[in-house]
């Protein structure tokens, strides 16, 4: 029972700041254009905010950890060369490329720096686990995207190649992390006043991305192509966690670090693969449902998996 109640008391209050968002919506406090913006502006300022004051307030030289870092890195890979393969069962084209990117792309940074800060109040491990996998979530989205694209038969070229560079560049988690592990490393003071100011700004990351999430939510579209969209799903929440967790225990992986490859393997579709999606000529139907149903039942199978590693004593 002691172990039930630690899982739901890490994922209860991250569910339902995003039931909030939903009635916030249903309310019409929050319209669909709001809840776009809001999205867009918690991954422009706050959760970069939050990941640069996690890391600069950590000694990284003591907390880098290479092994987890290619640990995060090499099983990205696999999940998305597992993905594509299942994908080729897909008769439509279009709807192939959106399968592998809902099936391997979490919300690493909005749900996985929320729930880790939940549980252990900061974090050095989920950034790490951004650096690992973020770049690759990035760089195949594009590619699947591209190569599935039904209004053009041309693979990869140069212009591809640079968005995606481009995306990497200026992707702003990144970026945050980037300029903190150096903070970090040069072990530069913020002093009280940055500090208590980046303090502020970084606290509204997990409420407000949360709340956004939850408003942006939509039933009806959760029902479109649902077979393949409960595919995804299912790889997304629960094969490969089932399939990758149990190395990460024999690889000596525990505690936080343990939550954030669960959170890679385990969480929602992040929303941002619906934006991908429909920029790059994709319906965005298959997506949207993915990012819908993950949404509504991780926090359900999250709860199952940190109850089997904290019964396990692995957290």
């Amino acid at each position: 029972m002691e172990n039930l109640i630690f899982s739901l008391n890490a994922t209860v209050p991250v569910f339902l700041m995003m039931v909030l968002g939903m009635i916030f919506r249903k309310t019409g406090w929050i319209d669909e254009y709001f809840a776009s913006k809001l999205n867009k502006f918690v991954f422009l300022v706050p959760l970069p905010v939050l990941v640069f004051k996690d890391l600069a307030e950590t000694d990284s030289k003591s907390v880098w950890d290479i092994k987890f870092v290619l640990f995060c890195f090499f099983v990205t890979l696999i999940c998305i060369l597992i993905a594509s393969l299942i994908s080729v069962l897909l008769k439509n084209r279009g709807e192939r490329g959106e399968f592998i990117q809902a099936s391997y792309r979490s919300s690493a940074a909005l749900l996985g720096m929320a729930l880790i800060e939940n549980i252990y109040g900061s974090s050095s491990m989920g950034p790490l686990m951004i650096i690992g996998s973020v770049p690759l979530y990035n760089i195949f989205a594009v590619v699947v995207l591209e190569l599935t694209r039904e209004d053009k038969k041309r693979g990869i070229d140069a212009s591809v190649i640079l968005s995606v560079l481009k995306g990497i560049i200026t992707n702003p988690i990144l970026i945050g992390i980037f300029v903190g592990l150096i903070w970090s490393f040069l072990d530069i003071p913020l002093g009280k006043i940055p500090e208590k100011t980046l303090e502020s700004i970084a606290s509204t990351a997990t409420p407000l991305g949360l709340m956004a999430m939850g408003a942006s939510f939509d039933f009806k579209k959760a029902l479109g192509n649902l077979p393949a969209a409960v595919g995804a799903s299912f790889l997304k929440l629960i094969g490969f966690a089932a399939l990758f967790l149990p190395v990460a225990i024999r690889m000596g992986f525990s505690g936080e670090g343990m939550v954030a490859i669960l959170i890679m393997l385990g969480s929602a579709t992040t929303v941002s693969c619906f934006v991908m999606a429909k920029n790059m000529a994709h319906d965005g139907v298959l997506t949207s449902s993915v990012v819908m149903i993950t949404t509504l039942m991780s926090p359900f199978t999250i709860t199952f998996w940190l109850f089997v590693l904290r019964s396990f004593g692995i957290i």
